[in-house]
């Protein structure tokens, strides 16, 4: 399939047009990875006819299955079919710049407060919530993780292995998925469930 790029002639002006929207979006679009896809199929597929709904779909697909944030996975896959390389690195950029610009206004500002008793008071107070949202969370997904015996001692393996193990949550993940998929291959040697 020849793609939109290899039939282009402008690369770099579709690549620095969707630099900007990008930064712009980047800026301007809270909700995270899916409303920003929303406004890419708004602005690219109905407004300008760039790219289909089709590709737009295999695109996010594509995008949310690689590791990374999914919205710069999807901003590279789509600037690559758009533009080429040039509009993969235009994308990727436009939609990280405006980040990492607040981010580091924020931390600037934070730095020069951080020692003062009102800002040092309201963080501990912030510290103090974040507790019972990620509590929150994981009471919500213990339905799905521990749907079975087996999910109840991964549960346990995990947090032993985190508490006493010294190891890596991203250690642990990995030893987990193994553990069941070798679940899940003699289950179905045994002929139970898959």
């Amino acid at each position: 399939m020849e793609s939109e790029a290899q039939r282009s002639p402008s690369q770099c002006s579709r690549a620095l047009e969707l630099f900007l929207y990008f930064f712009k979006i980047g800026f301007y679009t809270f909700g995270g990875g899916w409303s920003i896809v929303a406004q890419i199929q708004q602005e690219y597929v109905q407004s300008k006819g760039w790219i289909t709904d089709e590709d737009l779909l295999d695109i996010t697909s594509v995008g949310r299955s690689l590791p990374g944030l999914m919205i710069g996975n999807v901003s590279y896959l789509f600037g690559y079919h758009v533009a080429g390389f040039p509009g993969a690195l235009a994308c990727l950029l436009g939609i990280s710049l405006p980040s990492l610009i607040v981010l580091t206004v924020v931390t600037w500002c934070y730095a020069q407060v951080k020692d003062n008793l009102y800002v040092s008071r309201a963080m501990t107070g912030v510290r103090a919530a974040v507790a019972p949202v990620v509590a929150s969370a994981a009471l919500k997904l213990r339905k799905a993780a521990l749907a079975d015996r087996a999910g109840y001692v991964f549960l346990l393996l995990a947090f032993a292995l985190y508490l006493f193990g010294g190891l890596s949550c991203i250690l642990i993940v990995l030893i987990s998925g193994f553990l069941g998929w070798l679940l899940s291959v003699w289950h179905c040697r045994k002929g139970g469930r898959s």
